[in-house]
């Protein structure tokens, strides 16, 4: 074989790959263009959840820069989507004073939320005796004296879509639903056991992808 030829048939190997290189790249724009088209056709709209109710077992600040906290939570979740699923891969629900962390985090098992479906977790969330900021601290207790504190219910987590056979990657969620919990002559909480107290919220959470 000659030079000649041998040159040739390397640059007939060197067109043959970036025919086949090509050929990929415009399956993966058209694969891409028509999920983007699927993503704008359907809209899909986050899932909606509400705090229904807080029932407080354990509030107990009395320790300087320590919390204890009991609580369980009842937390419904819709898909508003007519045409999308939602795989919830991961929850966790915590609760939080002033941004900061007063329980360990509680996971909710994971599930899949089909079309227009209702899902209501009720989890149990607690910490004993969690490290309070010391400014923190002060107004935590001149609150509960005062006769409300407010917390944040707090769930993080990943989720995924399903739209027919295809199902997206994982996205971050993040869920915060604000809570009164009042004491004393102000508790608008029904007491539902020995040293537990009911408090109805139904208050809308804040949802972001």
């Amino acid at each position: 074989m000659s030079a000649k030829d041998c040159g040739n048939h390397g640059k007939g190997r060197r067109k043959l790959f970036r025919r086949i290189i090509a050929c990929l790249l415009v399956f993966l724009l058209i694969t891409l263009i028509t999920i983007l088209l699927i993503w704008a056709i359907l809209r899909p709209s986050k899932p909606r959840f509400i705090l229904q109710d807080t029932t407080v077992y354990a509030f107990n600040a009395s320790v300087p820069n320590f919390l204890t906290s009991n609580f369980q939570v009842t937390i419904s979740s819709r898909n508003p989507n007519d045409k999308i699923g939602i795989y919830y891969d991961r929850l966790d629900v915590y609760a939080s004073y002033r941004s900061q962390q007063i329980t360990l985090r509680t996971a909710i098992p994971p599930t899949y939320q089909g079309h227009k479906e209702v899902n209501v977790w009720s989890p149990f969330i607690f910490g004993n005796m969690v490290p309070i900021a010391p400014e923190f601290s002060g107004s935590l207790n001149a609150e509960q004296n005062a006769g409300s504190v407010f917390l944040v219910i707090k769930i993080d987590g990943r989720v995924r879509w399903k739209v027919g056979t295809f199902i997206s990657g994982k996205y971050h969620i993040y869920i915060r639903c604000p809570a009164y919990i009042t004491f004393g002559s102000r508790s608008t909480g029904v007491l539902v056991g020995e040293n537990a107290v009911k408090y109805q919220f139904v208050t809308r959470c804040s949802v972001n992808v």
